[in-house]
């Protein structure tokens, strides 16, 4: 049987221009079609990969305790894509509301203008069975979340000369002794 292929995510908002524009950014996209009620964003060969669905009607804003979708994550290739993309948004003023060493992935999470969250990753491991693995060891069933750590940091210690298996270790992250991420994540 074949298996899908994910092809885009459909976002409603009462805010549909300060969506575009923070998605355009994010994502380095460009938008392909756009007019009173819907607005489509690619950033690859797809037609669109994120829509974005304005009713006629009024839309309350999303609280912490909304059943709602939670985020979409973006894979990089690469820490140092990962690292480069965080320096192109912070010049924009673009900032994550939090960094997670999640063990699997290195994220850094950004939070939309609808406050839905947006995360950028890079794969912590080469292949998908090896973070299936480490998903049922020791250290990720002591925190399934991570810590988290300053891209700050990360990145002048990745320009000093630290490694990526360094970086993308948990071990590295604890070090910053920041609070726990789920706070942040939650809302609350």
């Amino acid at each position: 049987m074949p298996t899908p292929k994910f092809a885009h995510v459909v976002l409603q908002t009462g805010r549909p221009a300060a969506l575009r524009d923070w998605y355009c950014t994010v994502l380095d996209g460009h938008v392909v079609y756009g007019d009173d009620m819907l607005t489509f964003i690619t950033f690859d060969e797809e037609h669109h990969r994120i829509a974005l669905l304005s009713p006629p009607v009024p839309i309350r804003p999303r609280t912490p305790d909304t059943a709602a979708m939670h985020h979409v994550a973006y894979t990089f290739a690469g820490l140092d894509d990962l690292l480069d993309r965080y320096v192109l948004l912070r010049d924009a003023g673009v900032r994550p509301a939090v960094c997670i060493a999640h063990g699997v992935t290195t994220s850094l999470y950004y939070r939309d203008p609808d406050g839905n969250f947006v995360e950028m990753q890079v794969d912590n491991f080469a292949e998908p069975d090896q973070a299936t693995r480490y998903m049922g060891g020791p250290e990720y069933a002591a925190d399934s979340v991570g810590p988290a750590f300053d891209p700050e940091e990360m990145l002048a210690a990745r320009r000093g000369g630290a490694s990526v298996d360094e970086l993308t270790a948990r071990a590295w992250s604890l070090k910053a002794g920041l609070p726990d991420p789920m706070g942040v994540l939650l809302g609350t």
